[in-house]
């Protein structure tokens, strides 16, 4: 049952996006960052756990979930450190993940052969 929930939450994100491209003139782009944007509200309000805590992964590893991860990374050097962990504290929090986006992506680019449009 827990992949399921995590398929519906996951694809109704999804859906979103895909409703944002066709029906708005938003390029790919600024729907992500809207999506990052709402994760960071979201998780700033607390629905984000609640969110996760029904459907897992699918709430957490999509864009969204990306927001909520530096929000809480703020959240957390702010409190620790004040002022200067709102711009520490998102880093922090989601270096894990921007290091194995940007590992996978040279090692990609080294295997297979990039071509710019």
């Amino acid at each position: 049952m827990d992949y399921l929930k995590a398929f519906a939450v996951g694809g109704a994100i999804c859906v979103i996006g895909q409703i944002l491209i066709d029906k708005t003139r938003l390029t790919s782009a600024r729907i992500l960052v809207v999506f990052v944007v709402a994760g960071c509200i979201f998780g700033g309000l607390g629905w984000n756990d609640r969110l996760a805590d029904f459907a897992g992964a699918g709430a957490t590893i999509p864009l969204p979930g990306f927001g909520n991860t530096l929000a809480k990374g703020v959240k957390a050097e702010v409190d620790s450190r004040g002022f200067s962990g709102a711009l520490t504290g998102g880093l922090k929090s989601a270096s894990a993940g921007l290091t194995a986006a940007m590992v996978f992506a040279f090692l990609s680019a080294l295997i297979f052969n990039p071509k710019e449009k």
